[in-house]
């Protein structure tokens, strides 16, 4: 049973979080440093260039990197903090085993993995291969990402692997494969600037991707228009040429609208939908009842808005469509996907220097991360593991016979249905906090104390791994070599800066040394990332995401290298679909007409207020890194919850007073912020903290029938104002500042 060992209060006091703000040597001056390293951000999906300083194999600074194309030196304020990580005192530095009543004891390497292989073969003996499930990263590197799949599948046998980034992208993938047969950003992002006309649906782009925000003013600068579909007013729409306050889940409402007008005007090519396409007289016959004004009903906003958008985005010569989780985080969220590639496609502007369409990855390797087999449904190369072709390259690769090869397994969400349920019996992780990251809280925290064993990988002790029952110390990026795949494709090299601290291990190493244990230690012979990257390659040649002639001598020459890349004398694809020739097997765009549908919880008298959630600029997903760092944390210590003033008076709150949310799963109390850039039936709380400040006390477990994401961005919920004894802070991390 994974309960907490000891009361939450003690684990944190000993493991943190802690902020901490004092970089190796404090502040003052160090000296010239012994080496600075070129490598990339830990963060988002960006992967922004960064030099790290070292001084006494520490890392105690950075400097901009100027010459990497995608940031050109800018940095946000994670990544300017980033650095902060490696010496933090919640470091995890020994493997861990609990002990119950003392918490966690330090035990050696040998006897960790022992207890890890033992407890994984007795689970699977006495209820079979899948009653164990491996849950992965979509921050690990390509590399790590490759073997989290092989040892599930090769190791443990399991169908049951997926990975957090079923939380971010997968619906934005979905879709994309579906209309243009590749999952991929469309564009690099240096088309972005020479656009006439841009898109931003569901992106609060200044705090969540804050260096794409350059691109942007850079196109606005050469003339472009912008618009920005959002419930919340978000920076980036504050100087939109147009702003549209979509009510949250109406987003069909305005894509289908904007394609009916465009249709009626004529504003749609013609030539190009009939030779590079399929499907359009069906979408047709759909658009045809999504009139303004119906639409607009949809949408929760007035037609003229739609129709603007129409006479902005149809007539112009290029264009470029950027969204993110706000249309993506949806029961229907493929659809709403579908729908904005839509727009694209139908005009014939993708495939074309400065009109394309992207998707903007959350996740540090959110794209990389589901390319290379750890996730549920996927084989390296992007290949589909029901595809019978596809498991026998694999299966040849691996050196495994096929028949043994698992197939479809179950979702992130569906794995914790499945411990519920009783068919889930073990769960060993990598890098993964869900009790942070998923709905319905409650839920998750009783799925974990019913395993029978729970084993996991990580840097700093999280939520989640509180409830672990062996806790293996691994590594942050800079302690180790390896790929990502950043926001447009472009697959690039991370780069050791220092070693992992104490006798913590390199995440590739724990999944090899446990692959030993578990008796398939050949298949596992690695010496090194690189080794590791070799493999990959080869299991990915003639895949949809085709690394075969990507070297890391390429990339370090190119600065990065966009997959596909068939072969080494390939320079690789930084603009897909080019010549309108698409990635399904006739060569063509396929429409898929779409239909609006309600969320899987809309407002009732009873719960009468949408609920969102989301990202702020000064933490990173769960927060297990970046609520340590003392700087991001005083710029955003608290969650809040942003509503209307006109909300605000009806409830009879005042800015800063404690209010709770409740919804028919949970509540939380958190501050009000009185903004007027929301929509009056809606409040914010973004997501970034556990325990009683925990958005995802409240969020629903609704999952979309395709990419099985959650519906993140509506729930119903009531808002009143707290009691005054209520400390609408909840539990709050002492600080740590100046410790060593």
């Amino acid at each position: 049973m994974a309960k907490l060992p000891i009361v939450r209060e003690r684990l944190i006091d000993e493991f943190g979080p802690h902020p901490y703000s004092l970089p190796p040597g404090g502040f003052s001056a160090v000296g010239e440093p012994d080496r600075v390293v070129e490598t990339h951000c830990c963060f988002c999906g960006q992967q922004c260039g960064i030099k790290l300083k070292v001084k006494d194999e520490k890392i105690v600074g950075f400097e901009p990197w100027e010459e990497f194309p995608f940031n050109q030196g800018k940095l946000c304020p994670k990544g300017v903090k980033r650095y902060m990580q490696d010496e933090h005192p919640d470091r995890l530095k020994t493997p861990l085993v609990r002990a119950e009543g003392r918490g966690f004891s330090p035990i050696g390497w040998s006897e960790a993995f022992d207890r890890v292989a033992q407890a994984l073969r007795r689970v699977q003996e006495a209820h079979g291969p899948d009653s164990v499930a491996v849950l992965g990263g979509a921050s690990l590197t390509n590399e790590k990402a490759y073997l989290v799949g092989k040892f599930a599948r090769v190791v443990l046998g399991t169908a049951n692997v997926d990975y957090n980034g079923r939380l971010c992208m997968v619906s934005a993938a979905a879709a994309s494969k579906k209309v243009l047969g590749i999952d991929r950003a469309a564009n690099p992002w240096s088309d972005i600037p020479k656009a006439e006309v841009i898109l931003i649906a569901g992106a609060n782009v200044a705090e969540c991707a804050p260096i794409t925000t350059d691109y942007l003013w850079r196109a606005r600068e050469n003339g472009a228009k912008i618009i920005v579909l959002d419930p919340r007013m978000t920076p980036i729409a504050r100087t939109a040429d147009l702003y549209i306050p979509v009510r949250s889940g109406g987003d069909i409402g305005v894509f289908n609208g904007m394609l009916h007008v465009m249709l009626e005007r004529g504003w749609i090519d013609r030539s190009f939908i009939a030779e590079h396409t399929t499907g359009f007289s069906e979408l047709e016959r759909v658009l045809a009842k999504y009139t303004p004004e119906y639409a607009g009903k949809i949408a929760g906003i007035p037609p003229k808005l739609i129709i603007r958008a129409a006479e902005l985005w149809g007539p112009a010569k290029s264009s470029f469509l950027l969204h993110a989780r706000g249309i993506e985080h949806h029961s229907k969220g493929v659809d709403n996907c579908i729908a904005a590639i839509h727009l694209c496609v139908a005009t014939g502007r993708i495939g074309k220097e400065g009109s394309g369409y992207a998707m903007i990855t959350g996740q540090g390797n959110g794209q990389g991360g589901r390319e290379q087999g750890q996730k549920c449904d996927q084989l390296p190369g992007a290949r589909d593991i029901e595809n019978p072709e596809h498991r026998k390259h694999i299966a040849s690769v691996w050196g495994i016979d096929e028949k043994t090869l698992p197939g479809k397994g179950i979702s992130a969400m569906e794995i914790f249905e499945a411990i519920h349920a009783g068919k889930i019996k073990g769960l060993f992780s990598l890098c993964f906090n869900p009790m942070v990251s998923l709905p319905n809280q409650g839920f998750i925290r009783e799925a974990l104390e019913k395993l029978e064993f729970f084993g996991a990988v990580d840097f700093f002790m999280s939520e989640t791994t509180r409830h672990a029952d062996i806790l293996l110390p691994g590594s942050l990026m800079e302690e180790d070599t390896g790929t990502t795949t950043n926001v447009e494709g472009r697959v690039i090299l991370h780069k050791k800066v220092v070693d992992p601290p104490g006798e913590a291990r390199q995440d590739w190493r724990i999944l090899c040394g446990l692959a030993e244990r578990l008796g398939q230690g050949e298949k596992f012979r690695y010496g090194s990332p690189q080794e590791i990257f070799e493999e990959l390659r080869v299991a990915s040649k003639g895949g949809i995401a085709d690394y075969a002639g990507i070297t890391y001598e390429k990339i370090e020459k190119n600065h990065g290298v966009f997959w596909p890349c068939p072969s080494e004398d390939h320079p690789g694809t930084p603009r897909l679909y080019e010549g309108g020739i698409f990635g399904h097997a006739d060569k063509k765009a396929h429409f898929q007409p779409v239909e609006w549908r309600p969320a899987a919880e809309e407002p009732d008298e009873e719960y009468p207020i949408v609920l969102t959630t989301g990202r702020v600029v000064a933490h990173y997903l769960s927060g297990n890194q970046t609520r340590r760092i003392g700087g991001l944390v005083r710029q955003t210590p608290d969650p809040y919850c942003e509503m209307h003033p006109r909300l605000a008076q009806k409830l009879g709150v005042s800015d800063g007073e404690p209010v709770e949310v409740e919804s028919r799963r949970g509540s939380l109390v958190v501050r009000a912020m009185i903004v007027n850039t929301i929509r009056p039936d809606t409040v914010f709380v973004p997501y970034h903290w556990p325990d009683e400040r925990a958005a995802n006390r409240c969020t629903i477990p609704a999952l979309d029938p395709v990419s099985k994401i959650p519906e993140y961005k509506i729930c119903a919920v009531r808002v009143r104002r707290a009691s005054d004894q209520t400390d609408a802070r909840g539990l709050r991390p002492k600080s740590r500042e100046g410790a060593r």
